[in-house]
């Protein structure tokens, strides 16, 4: 199956979708020198529109900065527009399967939560997943047994979850535990953990093959 990926950037959610064993195809508004997998330039919306019928599954996470907890503290979340209700509008019109990613507080419907320490990660990331299907239950609970470092300093691997945030220290670390080693600094801040969508892939795999 294919998997249509838009707002893809660096393509970190596209390496999940195609470790669960999908093909993937990105596209995103701005040039993404790095993006590993077929890209397209273009609007994301207008994408869908054209040619998301032709894909399996259309996946998307529209920029988050409208909803965000450190845009809303910095008074400027009214110079960022809403593309998650054009997005599912979109998505629902070509009458394919399909998921929204993007944090808490944004308008998703019926969403799952994903941290990374559901997964094993060192890593407190949540976020949040509108499926058409539904999926209902994560893979298991948060488990956050450790600090997370403090904004701009560098973590200590044995004490510390990373905080893969802004301009954030130790990108190595980063790059091992999101497993994208391609990813720049600022590519890994805006991106998923791509064990989140690799996870979502393989429990679609067993529902939309009957």
């Amino acid at each position: 199956m294919i998997v249509l990926d838009v707002f893809c950037k660096a393509g970190s959610a596209s390496k999940g979708w195609a470790d669960a064993g999908y093909e993937v195809v990105g596209v995103d508004i701005e040039p993404q020198p790095n993006y590993p997998y077929e890209f397209y330039q273009g609007d994301a919306v207008d994408f869908i529109y054209q040619y998301g019928s032709e894909f399996d599954i259309v996946y998307g996470g529209p920029p988050c900065q409208l909803y965000s907890k450190m845009t809303k503290t910095a008074g400027t979340q009214n110079n960022h527009p809403d593309l998650i209700e054009p997005t599912r509008k979109a998505m629902k019109a070509v009458g394919r399967p399909y998921m929204i990613e993007n944090v808490r507080g944004s308008p998703l419907e019926n969403p799952l939560m994903l941290c990374g320490t559901m997964f094993g990660l060192l890593e407190i990331r949540h976020r949040y997943f509108e499926c058409s299907p539904v999926i209902w239950w994560p893979p298991a609970a948060c488990n956050h047994h450790r600090p997370v470092v403090k904004h701009g300093r560098p973590p200590d691997r044995l004490k510390h979850f990373h905080g893969i945030t802004g301009h954030f220290s130790d990108v190595e670390w980063a790059r091992e535990i999101r497993g994208t080693p391609w990813m720049t600094r600022g590519e890994l801040a805006e991106a998923i953990p791509s064990q989140y969508s690799e996870w979502l892939g393989r429990q679609w795999k067993g529902i939309l093959v009957h």
